[in-house]
């Protein structure tokens, strides 16, 4: 039935997609409804050939409204003349790379129908970026975007407050795991703690109760990694917002933060004991689990160094007959860890599935919107739009840090994200002439 009611949704999208077109205001709802569709991506999407219990990083050919809704953006872009190429920024190409360099792994892959799972997320997910990218650059309306991201968070928060109320140990909020809750909230809080610097109090509230309540979550998750790294993403994006900032506006940044702090020491302080319980009682085992599996993705990489043992077949070759596990545990008295779990760093996830190759590619595609973020930080300095690179900024770099320890900059919902933010910078960074002179004329600058 489910399936059905797919190919339903997906024979309406084309006259949806036409509709848009006649009216730019209708277009908020489809990139909103996108948002929400993300917001219950675990009610609303279907997988084909799902193999539920594979231990990967895709378990299905997964389709979500997210994408069909996608591709009605795009067709409305199409009707408005408005086609969008194909590979509209440097960052696109890097990301077409990456992913070229994954298909030769597909050669030495004992299971090519999980290869194409993660190749066909691959895809789904740049046509998220291209959908994205076609709304801004149709519409210009990036604060309809950042009221959704916004809506978003305080949507997740109020599920995590639900989780806790029942009494969740580590809630997941609308994500399928605490640790992709903690890693994609980042982004989120670095975004709307800067527009809180940029704007004050009075600017919105909306943003401010984004930000309290992505920061909020990340805690909530008891996720030792992601805690870590909330000083990082506020301290990068406190020291960006400096840069970005009009001339006479650093004291006012001081003053803004004052408070904040006050009140994020008053929840630190409330949830402290229970943090430095997972700190201290967390399993032995766990770290031993991250070693072994390190070194089972080492015996990959020595073997295929170039093309990888196959995209998303980590699962199938870290089992018999297939003697990497063994040859890791060399030295080891741990068993059986290799075959429960998957590497726990997407950096040795990406190199031992897809190779060095590949993994360049991922790294010069990551980079370059970090890159992307301090220039763009610069460029739009004093205007209320330097708020948004800067945040993702202090996001990017604790996500890319969280990396190390997790690999989940390969799960669908982040990757989505992570597009999402990735298309508002492109968007941004071609059009900062004209947002600059658009700041200008109103008078619009941090303050």
């Amino acid at each position: 039935m489910k399936y059905a009611v797919f190919f339903l949704a997906l024979l309406a999208m084309p006259p949806l997609g036409v509709a848009l077109s006649l009216n730019r205001r209708w277009m908020k709802y489809a990139i909103w409804g996108m948002i929400g569709a993300l917001a219950m991506y675990q009610s609303t999407a279907i997988n084909f050939f799902s193999y539920e219990e594979y231990r990967g990083s895709s378990r299905g050919m997964e389709v979500s409204i997210v994408y069909l809704l996608a591709f009605a953006l795009l067709v409305a872009a199409v009707f408005k003349h408005r086609l969008p190429k194909l590979i509209p920024s440097f960052g696109a190409f890097l990301y077409i790379v990456y992913f070229l360099l994954c298909l030769p792994s597909y050669a030495t892959a004992e299971n090519t129908l999980f290869c194409w799972m993660e190749t066909w997320k691959m895809i789904m997910i740049y046509l998220v970026y291209l959908a994205v990218r076609a709304y801004l650059d149709m519409t210009d309306n990036v604060k309809v975007l950042m009221k959704g991201l916004a809506a978003f968070a305080v949507w997740n928060f109020l599920l995590v407050v639900k989780d806790h109320i029942s009494g969740v140990y580590q809630p997941h909020g609308v994500f399928p795991h605490q640790n992709c809750l903690a890693m994609g909230m980042h982004l989120f809080a670095g975004m709307f703690f800067a527009c809180y610097l940029a704007g004050g109090w009075r600017k919105s509230f909306l943003n401010i109760a984004a930000f309290v309540a992505s920061t909020a979550c990340i805690v909530r998750t008891y996720s030792r990694g992601a805690i870590a790294m909330i000083p990082i993403t506020f301290f990068v994006t406190f020291v960006m917002s400096f840069v970005a900032s009009a001339k006479g506006a650093c004291m006012r940044l001081f003053m803004r933060i004052i408070p904040l702090g006050m009140i994020g020491l008053l929840g630190l302080l409330v949830v402290l004991p229970r943090i430095i319980e997972r700190f201290e009682n967390a399993p032995e085992s766990s770290g031993n689990t991250r070693v072994e599996l390190a070194l089972c993705a080492k015996e990959m990489i020595i073997d295929e160094p170039w093309r990888g043992v196959g995209i998303n077949n980590w699962g199938i070759k870290i089992k018999a007959p297939y003697e990497y596990a063994e040859r890791a545990r060399r030295d080891s008295d741990f068993k059986n860890s290799q075959e429960d779990g998957i590497v726990e760093t997407v950096y040795l996830l990406v190199c031992a599935e897809c190779g060095i190759p590949a993994l360049v590619a991922m790294l010069a595609w990551f980079l370059r919107y970090l890159v992307l973020c301090v220039v763009l930080a610069k460029k739009l300095s004093g205007t209320y739009y330097a708020a948004i690179p800067v945040g993702i900024a202090g996001g990017l770099v604790s996500c890319y840090l969280q990396s190390f320890l997790e690999w989940v900059l390969r799960q669908q919902m982040n990757l989505i994200l992570l597009m999402v933010f990735f298309a508002l910078l492109d968007h941004l960074a071609a059009n900062v002439s004209r947002l600059r002179s658009e700041s200008a004329e109103k008078g619009v600058v941090n303050a």
